[in-house]
């Protein structure tokens, strides 16, 4: 039996998140000031945690400056992922044109370059009721579609490609401000990086699931293992008694090295909180590897530290 791994007075599982292949796509929407871009990007992104329920998991990556965006302005870029490219593209159409054409001063462009093509501004062009016009620049087409503050600007598709969901670290920590301090470090430290979100609200989710349920009707429900509420009562519990609150981190990302390098983040930034800030432990979900082909391993992730 290996002997535990402990850092920073916090015991890393010898354990795995285990994520599944999904379906990608980044739209850098851009305004007139960052407020605007903001505003867009937060509606186009709403309702969309999880494929359970939302249809699509979306984010925020990151804020581009004017010098990072194809039409000068300030702008944001969001990832949106799908289990499959025809359910992504129907998230996208409703998304664009429900959130950002209608958001005063926006336009959207393709964040990526190379892919599937699929739908971006190809349909919600026919909101312009004739008076829409093309563009192609540098071989890519664009639409104007006039709107009451001037012209909405939307690149006529944007790319797919394939990508990983499911990156998982669980939190397991004292009390309810130890937990969410350790939660809010890792998410901000997985920020930093390129390619990934962290989907759920403020990137962190308390309702941890499993799959499956007593409920035939229901995929999935509470993951009783880790609800410190049913320590001693659930026969799974994994809980010790000073264990009082866990959180988790959901990473989805363009690729699995995107994934692994995010969790690294999240797990060297609980590391750094340490057993002083009130985290006791660090593990992964998984379904013993029959959710999806993705498993990252905690050991492998802190590398040489590991290995100390």
């Amino acid at each position: 039996m290996s002997q535990p791994l402990i850092r920073g007075g916090v015991l890393i599982d010898d354990g795995f998140a285990e994520a599944f292949p999904m379906k990608a796509t980044r739209v850098l929407v851009t305004a007139h000031n960052d407020t605007w871009a903001h505003h867009a990007a937060m509606a186009a992104t709403g309702l969309a945690t999880s494929v359970i329920a939302c249809g699509c998991e979306a984010g925020i990556e990151r804020t581009l400056g004017p010098d990072e965006t194809p039409d000068g302005r300030p702008g944001v870029s969001l990832l949106f992922f799908a289990m499959s490219g025809k359910e992504l593209a129907k998230q996208l159409e409703r998304r664009i044109g429900q959130c950002v054409l209608t958001c005063p001063t926006t336009a959207a462009y393709a964040g990526l370059d190379e892919g599937e093509a699929v739908a971006l501004g190809k349909n919600l062009r026919f909101f312009g009721d004739g008076w829409q016009i093309s563009k192609v620049i540098g071989g890519r087409r664009y639409w104007r579609i006039p709107v009451m503050d001037g012209e909405f600007v939307v690149q006529e598709t944007t790319a797919v490609v394939k990508a990983v969901g499911g990156g998982n670290l669980l939190l397991l920590a004292r009390d309810t401000d130890a937990a969410l301090a350790a939660a809010e470090a890792a998410v901000k430290a997985m920020q930093r990086l390129p390619n990934v979100i962290m989907p759920f609200p403020g990137g962190v989710v308390r309702s941890g699931s499993k799959v499956g349920s007593r409920y035939p009707a229901l995929g999935a429900s509470t993951n009783d293992a880790f609800c410190p509420s049913l320590r001693g009562l659930s026969p799974k519990s994994e809980l010790s008694a000073d264990t009082r609150c866990v959180m988790e981190v959901v990473i989805d990302g363009l690729t699995a090295d995107d994934v692994a390098a995010a969790m690294r983040a999240g797990l060297q930034a609980g590391i750094e909180r340490g057993a002083a800030g009130g985290l006791l432990r660090i593990s992964a979900g998984n379904y013993g590897g029959k959710l999806g082909p993705f498993h990252f391993h905690l050991h492998q992730l802190l590398g040489e530290k590991a290995a100390a």
